[in-house]
């Protein structure tokens, strides 16, 4: 029996926001303990772990190819964008970088399984 699978190549933007994301999540995780997350409190901590570890699993998803991976990251930006504001800790670099990042990601979703 030959099987035929269909594989989808991944697209360099989508490699690329892949390793970059990657790093970015290992570079959260001292800045969960660090003094200035401490000032601002063990919620934020919290909070910066949480949503360090879903942008990891979404990273893992892109880098598969996995439309819910795209779905979920946006979803994750959008909760991201309510906490900073809430905190008063929102920046303009806070929706630039992952509205790329969300841009490219859909931009291929139509490619993805």
């Amino acid at each position: 029996m030959n099987e035929i699978t269909e594989t989808t190549e991944r697209p360099i933007s989508i490699t690329v926001i892949c390793v970059i994301g990657f790093i970015g999540a290992l570079m959260a995780v001292p800045l969960i303990f660090s003094p200035i997350a401490q000032q601002i409190g063990f919620g934020y901590q919290l909070y910066i772990g949480f949503s360090s570890f879903i942008g990891l699993v979404c990273m893992l998803g892109l880098w598969m190819m996995k439309k819910w991976a795209v779905y979920s990251y946006a979803g994750l930006v959008a909760l991201n964008q309510i906490v900073f504001l809430a905190m008063g800790i929102w920046s303009t670099m806070a929706l630039i970088v992952p509205a790329i990042v969300i841009f490219f990601a859909f931009k291929h979703v139509s490619k993805m399984s």
